[in-house]
């Protein structure tokens, strides 16, 4: 896809001085750019690689002041880095916009399916499966009997959504995530051996949601596991059933949160944090990466360590683990002068 300097100063209404009709066809860095890319200036200590580089285009703020001479065209905008920002999603866009059924691919005669479907090549539309308008399914996704998927939501190659399970509008399904398996639930026989337990609720996935590639989103036992508007999850995390994620709440890669915790509205969850069962986490909580969570989280509150604990005091104590050996060093030489103090009387 080619794109001129004129079309993109529309998109953005942007000013351009250069070539008007200067064509890009890929987004790079400026201090990696070459002819055909598209970048950006917004921070100044990158100003150098402005009369350097030798991408096509260059967007600028409008306030930005050339000190030299370049070769490159330049779209002066309000925000830079915005203007970039937008750009981008318009490029992902015109990307993704894919349409049509690929062969060979399945779709059940009781599947509903809305307007512009894309369903990409062997993929599996299952029983009574219901789909909105412009939903995407990209290669080697399998959708099971029973499931429901709004408008506007991608899922992209290798997804599996197991049955019953309930997808909004505008969301986002990674490769590899899988959607509704059984939760983790056994219960040990009086000779020790563990039987399953049925998992028989399902998964809500409410409007909005990203679901990073890898990650893992349990059916419930009973009930729904529900990952309400808003939530972002990377990859690689695991939530077992029943868990309940509020609105807005964002959580990092290779978290692992145990069954029938509900976590609040607007929290941010670090990277390879663990977070027991049967635990509620209040609203606006921040959780550093690596904690270990294995109690009550009242709202607000900012918690780090393992066991975690409040993070001011953690950061407090951290001052003397450090010093630990010092300490010790310290305690021995006062131990050895209270016994030769002794031996003297």
């Amino acid at each position: 896809m080619k794109f001129t300097a004129n079309q993109i100063a529309e998109i953005l209404d942007g000013e351009i001085d250069g070539n008007e009709n200067a064509e890009v066809y890929k987004l790079s860095k400026i201090e990696e750019g070459e002819e055909g890319s598209l970048t950006f200036l917004s921070n100044p200590k990158y100003t150098p690689h402005l009369y350097s580089t030798k991408a096509t285009i260059v967007i600028v703020n409008k306030d930005f002041v050339l000190e030299n001479k370049i070769e490159t065209t330049v779209i002066k905008v309000e925000d830079a880095y915005a203007s970039f920002s937008k750009l981008l999603e318009f490029y992902n866009e015109v990307k993704l916009n894919k349409t049509g059924i690929e062969s060979p691919s399945f779709i059940s005669d009781t599947a509903k399916i809305g307007e512009n479907l894309y369903l990409g090549a062997f993929a599996y539309i299952s029983n009574n499966v219901q789909l909105g308008d412009n939903v995407k399914i990209y290669p080697n996704v399998y959708i099971g009997d029973n499931v429901t998927i709004g408008s506007n939501t991608t899922i992209f190659a290798g997804a599996k959504i197991y049955s019953e399970t309930v997808i909004g509008k505008n969301c986002s399904i990674h490769s590899g995530a899988i959607i509704g398996a059984d939760g983790f639930g056994f219960a040990p026989s009086a000779e020790g051996v563990f039987n399953k337990i049925p998992q028989i609720g399902n998964v809500i996935i409410e409007d909005n949601v990203d679901v990073g590639a890898a990650t893992t989103i349990d059916r419930a036992t009973l009930g729904s596991t529900i990952i309400r508007k808003g939530v972002k999850l990377d990859n690689q995390i695991q939530v077992a059933h029943n868990v309940e994620i509020g609105k807005n709440t964002v959580i990092a890669a290779q978290t692992g949160i145990a069954g029938s915790t509900k976590i609040g509205e607007n929290c941010m969850i670090g990277g390879q944090v663990g977070i027991a069962g049967h635990l509620v986490i209040g609203n606006n909580v921040r959780i550093q990466a690596k904690s270990g969570v294995g109690k009550k989280i009242k709202d607000n509150d900012i918690i780090q360590g393992t066991p975690a604990i409040g993070y001011s005091d953690y950061n407090k104590s951290y001052v003397y683990f450090k010093k630990l050996p010092e300490l010790v060093a310290q305690l021995n030489s006062l131990e050895k002068e209270i016994k030769e103090l002794k031996d003297l009387k």
